[in-house]
């Protein structure tokens, strides 16, 4: 199982990189804020970092395994609600395992490039 997660991983990142390319000439990333001081991000740092976030919000209809439900699409997000969601994860505020031990390894700057970065996704 790990191996294929890993390869959908691959995949995702693969093709979420070819689209960033793309339209990373027709947008740009809005500055991510946080509570003491606005953070600029960094939409390339944010693509590199993202790649453990495609294996789960990167596969339409993808459900999660534990527990069972519908795995919301991040891509396209404002970068305000992604900034203010993965922050509510990493103090705790938002209750989700994954995602908190996610969040937990994410200084205030990843957060504000990764934040940039899935919201120039389509």
């Amino acid at each position: 199982m790990r191996p294929l997660m890993i390869a959908a991983c691959f995949a995702l990142t693969t093709v979420a990189s070819v689209a960033s390319a793309q339209e990373a000439a027709q947008a740009t990333p809005a500055p991510a804020a946080t509570a003491a001081t606005a953070i600029k991000g960094n939409a390339d740092n944010g693509r590199q970092l993202t790649y453990t976030c495609q294996g789960c919000h990167g596969v339409t209809g993808y459900k999660n395994a534990y527990p069972n439900y519908h795995v919301p699409k991040i891509g396209g997000q404002s970068a305000e609600y992604l900034t203010s969601a993965l922050t509510e994860y990493k103090k705790g505020a938002r209750k989700h395992p994954t995602m908190q031990a996610q969040s937990q390894s994410f200084s205030d700057q990843d957060i504000a490039d990764i934040a940039a970065f899935l919201s120039t996704l389509k």
